[in-house]
């Protein structure tokens, strides 16, 4: 019995023992595993893997790739690179296209350590500073990244089947592009360059045969962001702007003016937002989703918009002829709409449109908040209640020096806060009309065109209930100066110089149809000024009395002409003197 015990007892003892001994074991092995960890960065120089690393990376982006020292990490897998330096195309610069302080090579560590083998799993990329330029005729300088020797030197490079097998045994198994600067710009007569900070790109698996998942995001100026998420590949062997891609893109607060995608000298200014799709087959890139502009400003000397401007589109973009064609352009404006149609081409330094607006029965009220993008700043406290737009216009021109032509229609509209009437009765000749604090308007019509150097309105055309109708034609500056000639037909033969009106007309008035009290309005949008057309009158004076002399003669009567009291007596009106 005491046997068995002290058999079982030493058992135990010899567990105990045998235990301590593996503990030991892997507490050893542990430690020289971190010794050696310690030991092989100083054991092994990774420095001599430097031509090798160089080699395989020009080859692979087609660029001379230049790489300072090497430092072998156990921890992280992978080989420390310093100061990478990637050249840019000959045509375009012959600065770098893209440099980097560091990167990090991921390696299989264990062909490394025991046969000497590389084997490379991914690139890491820290802080680089790119950049990206584009000629007139829509070539990028990275279109030739990547592509092969074959396609670069068709007389002198490696064979086709050389070539072809390089490019489809080249594979990356991620990429990682972390907290970089890109610089987008042109190369020409007139350079033109905008940054983009804080790119971070992940892609894995890429290579030359099959598809491959990325995502990319970066900080606009005046701190916006975008970010591209999709799917792209297989890589194009000759022309990487040809790569398929299918991703999602989403735009957050993007300034016009601050990214320098338009001339400040153009006007147009606002901030951006966007969400939708963009798809490439390499010839063709269809994107389709919707834009909403804040603040959006279209002419020099105009002001920001009162509302967003929403744009839901569909346009299809051929990468050749540099030209795409916009299918679905919905605009809106509060709960107006119009349809945005034509064509567009990138050629050159800037973009030219080819383009129709049209909106038909379009809530006034909505509209109105454009008219500061235009350059048209209401008076104080003025706005229009009531009322429907109809307009087709014609937009074609540069971006940055856009053209818009066609005719506008307003009908059954009120404006508030403004007196017309009052305003009118600084020309003592409408002394008759009536006050209100509000102007109805039956009709309003004009041609107009719009473009960086103002608005001009032809065949204008206004007619009011409490006072008759005005016609004429004018301007309005980029600094919202007013220069209108026009001619008032009044509803009533009340006025004090209803007789020198009916005068004036009879040798056909200061506009076409005759019968017009003519006159100017300055000043400025938000403070228009009546002022009298002196000129005009006068022709209109002499040319009636000559037609009624004339034409009483010619009926064998005695023509009737106003005595010198009663022409005193109008003009005096005219000039708001006392009679």
């Amino acid at each position: 019995m005491v046997l068995g015990i002290q058999t079982t007892s030493q058992a135990r003892v010899q567990q105990e023992i045998n235990m301590k001994k593996l503990i030991y074991v892997v507490g050893g092995i542990v430690v020289l595993l971190l010794a050696v960890a310690a030991i092989l960065p100083f054991v092994i120089d990774a420095n001599r893997y430097r031509p090798e690393i160089q080699d395989m990376m020009s080859k692979a982006l087609n660029r001379k790739v230049d790489i300072g020292n090497i430092q072998l990490s156990i921890f992280s897998g992978g080989v420390a690179v310093d100061n990478l330096s990637i050249a840019d195309d000959p045509a375009f610069s012959r600065e770098p296209f893209l440099t980097a302080k560091s990167i990090t090579v991921g390696v299989e560590m264990m062909p490394l350590i025991f046969s000497r083998t590389l084997n490379v799993t991914g690139l890491t990329i820290d802080q680089p500073q790119a950049t990206l330029l584009h000629t007139a005729a829509g070539k990028w300088n990275f279109s030739s990244l990547g592509a092969t020797e074959s396609a670069a030197k068709p007389a002198s490079g490696p064979s086709p089947s050389t070539s072809s097998s390089m490019a489809q045994g080249f594979a990356v198994q991620k990429l990682t592009i972390k907290n970089g600067s890109v610089t987008v710009g042109n190369v020409g007569a007139n350079p033109k360059t905008h940054k983009y900070d804080q790119v971070n790109l992940t892609a894995s698996n890429l290579s030359y045969a099959t598809q491959f998942p990325f995502e990319l995001t970066a900080t606009t100026p005046a701190n916006g962001s975008i970010a591209l998420k999709g799917q792209a590949g297989p890589l194009n062997q000759t022309d990487m702007q040809k790569t398929p891609v299918d991703a999602s893109l989403n735009v957050k607060t993007l300034d016009l003016g601050a990214t320098g995608f338009v001339d400040p000298a153009s006007g147009i200014a606002g901030v951006l937002d966007f969400s939708g799709t963009l798809t490439s087959d390499g010839s063709k890139v269809v994107t389709k989703g919707t834009v909403t502009a804040n603040k959006l400003q279209l002419v020099p000397g105009g002001a920001p918009a009162g509302q967003p401007v929403e744009l839901a589109y569909q346009t299809d973009y051929q990468l050749a002829e540099q030209s795409g064609t916009l299918q679905q352009g919905d605009v809106r404006v509060g709960k107006a709409l119009a349809q945005l149609t034509g064509t567009y081409k990138t050629e050159g330094d800037s973009t030219s449109l080819q383009m129709k607006l049209k909106g038909s029965n379009m809530p006034a009220t909505d509209i109105q908040s454009l008219f500061p993008a235009i350059g048209v700043i209401m008076p104080s406290g003025a706005a229009l209640k009531e009322g429907t737009l109809n307009l087709d216009m014609a937009i074609s021109g540069p971006l940055d020096k856009l053209t818009t032509t066609g005719p506008v229609n307003l009908s059954n509209a009120k404006l508030t806060g403004f007196d017309l009437g009052s305003k009118m009765k600084a020309l003592s000749t409408f002394a008759a009309i009536p006050n209100g604090s509000d102007t109805v308007i039956q009709t309003l019509s004009s041609d107009m065109r719009v473009a960086t150097d103002g608005i001009r309105a032809d065949n204008f055309s206004l007619v009011l209930p409490s006072i008759g109708s005005l016609s004429g034609a004018g301007t309005i500056s980029p600094k919202q100066q007013l220069d209108f000639k026009m001619s008032a037909k009044l509803g009533s033969a009340a006025s004090p110089l209803g007789a020198l009106s009916s005068l004036a007309g009879l040798g056909g008035g200061a506009q076409k149809g005759g019968g017009g009290i003519p006159f100017r309005i300055q000043g400025t949008t938000s403070n228009p000024v009546f002022v009298p057309d002196l000129a005009g009158m006068a022709s209109g004076i002499g040319s009636g009395l000559g037609s009624g002399l004339g034409n009483g003669a010619a009926a064998g009567g005695k023509a009737v002409v106003p005595t010198g009291k009663d022409l005193g007596q109008a003009l005096g009106g005219l000039f708001g003197k006392k009679k």
